[in-house]
């Protein structure tokens, strides 16, 4: 996802209506903020798209001012521009009237949607819908988004594509897909989850020169994770170090036909610098493993008591990656939990324990939960839908049912610790739609808990780290055809370069 924003910072709706607020009741006129919002808009245009008509979509509300703002900053400077008006005129008000009148004199054409002449070669202006507009979007403004999207041409969208929610990024109806967003004053979290990936397009902060102070009087509950930042936990290693400093993961998983997800995620603990990495699977599956990757120490177990005694030696578990659902299956987990080891749960794990067929031990501060939205509704015996309704809420529910940290995978990756910080993951890209993704990212995960990372701290660092070696390897390889396998060599690059 590509972001131009120095604030990482993210947003409700309700906390950037409290800034916008407090900063006029410091003494600037609305009209004044929603000016500086024209006017980056306009800037945006002169840049990328001069000399190109602009047709701009108008509602009813603020957002539609700053539409109207824009189409009069246009006219005045000659620009071709006119405006679809989806709100008659005699029924705006306020400051929406205000920014109509000034288009009104500046010489703007106003046409209603079904009047409007063809237009061929402009950029469209998405001004219908704001952050506070809930739900799907009534019939008629359904009807332009929906016109919008079959032309073809460019959008940006003003604050938000309209059909979008603001606070969760779910679109519940029509929903305008944008070449680019403003987003004016700060970032708002569901432009970069659920569905704001796929509609937002390119997204430019516009901070309409709103003081820190002023902002500073909200506090996010939610940020972007930045590799850097996270790759500051892993510390440089000592010329006198050993195997035993960075720790041994123990993958369990590897049921009957699937012990490539184990191996997968037993060499991306490898490969991100866990000191010792094993893997307990089925006896099948070993021949296999030592002829990937002979590093690892693959052990053949069959039942649970044969796995017991081998985890007195790993520091850290990552049960899950093609475990299966079978009586074996079960048994490896529930001598996992009784381990009482710090823990990645992943894929059928996570499904065991939804079922409730594993009684949790008391050490669920230790457990890593790692689920798509399919197996969070498990989790949470909800739908996938309600998952993905508001993805942060359902982060939150997941962390609090199971005091343990979690992923809640997706495009725009949500991680939950005990910070109480929701971090999400702008990286990654289409092309990680295959078999095997998070059985790598369970293994990133488990060798950098091993490490001594904390299990928020792991989380966080993995899920980009993951994601961003997805990306190189996309550009690489393009993303159709993309497999989980290819981003273990830009892990590596990627850590060798972290300096």
């Amino acid at each position: 996802m590509n972001i131009t924003t120095a604030n990482d910072q993210l947003y409700t709706s309700s906390q950037i209506y409290t800034i916008d607020q407090n900063f006029i009741a410091s003494g600037i006129a609305s009209i004044q903020l929603m000016k500086r919002a024209a006017e980056s808009a306009f800037d945006l245009l002169q840049q990328q798209y001069k000399n190109i008509p602009v047709r701009i979509f108008c509602g009813g509300g603020n957002n539609a001012g700053d539409g109207y703002l824009l189409a009069g900053l246009l006219a005045q400077r000659k620009h071709d521009v006119d405006v679809i008006q989806l709100v008659p005129s005699h029924l705006l008000k306020n400051d929406a009237l205000v920014a109509y009148q000034f288009a009104q004199e500046n010489g703007v054409s106003f046409y209603q949607l079904d009047s409007q002449p063809e237009i061929k070669n402009a950029v469209l202006v998405d001004a219908l819908l704001g952050i506070g507009a809930k739900g799907a979007p009534r019939m008629e403004f359904a009807k332009a988004i929906e016109r919008m999207n079959q032309s073809r041409l460019p959008i940006v969208a003003l604050d938000l594509p309209s059909g979008l929610d603001a606070d969760t990024g779910h679109a519940p109806g029509a929903v305008v897909y944008a070449s680019k967003t403003i987003s004016f004053i700060a970032l708002k979290a569901g432009l970069l989850t659920g569905k704001g990936p796929a509609v937002c397009g390119e997204i430019i902060l516009a901070d309409l020169r709103i003081p820190a102070d002023v902002l500073s009087q909200q506090i996010a509950e939610s940020e972007i994770i930045h590799l850097k930042q996270y790759l500051e936990f892993l510390k440089p290693r000592k010329a006198d170090a050993h195997k035993g400093d960075f720790g041994h993961v123990m993958i369990i998983g590897g049921d009957s036909g699937f012990g490539g997800a184990a191996l997968m995620a037993a060499e991306a603990a490898a490969r991100v610098g866990a000191g010792l990495v094993s893997l307990a699977t089925l006896p099948e599956h070993i021949a296999p493993a030592l002829v990937r990757c002979p590093e690892i120490m693959a052990r053949g177990v069959i039942s649970g008591q044969e796995l017991e005694p081998l985890l007195s030696r790993p520091s850290v578990l990552v049960v899950g990656p093609g475990l299966g659902r079978l009586p074996w299956s079960e048994q490896m987990l529930q001598q996992a939990v009784k381990s009482g080891l710090p823990m990645v749960l992943d894929a059928d794990a996570l499904n065991i324990l939804a079922e409730g067929r594993v009684i949790p031990a008391g050490t669920k501060g230790q457990w890593l939960l790692t689920p798509h939205p399919a197996e969070a509704a498990r989790l949470l015996g909800k739908t996938t839908a309600e998952i993905q309704f508001n993805r942060f809420q359902s982060i939150k529910e997941l962390h609090q049912r199971y005091d343990a940290s979690v992923i809640l995978k997706g495009a725009g990756s949500l991680v939950l610790g005990h910070s109480g910080k929701i971090g999400l993951v702008t990286a990654g890209n289409p092309g990680m739609a295959t078999g095997g993704m998070g059985d790598v990212l369970s293994g990133i995960l488990g060798g950098l808990l091993a490490q001594g990372l904390s299990m928020e701290n792991g989380a966080k660092l993995g899920s980009v780290l993951h994601a961003m070696a997805a990306d190189n390897a996309a550009e690489v390889l393009g993303q159709p055809g993309l497999m989980a396998t290819d981003l273990i060599p830009h892990l590596c690059q990627i850590l060798r370069d972290r300096a």
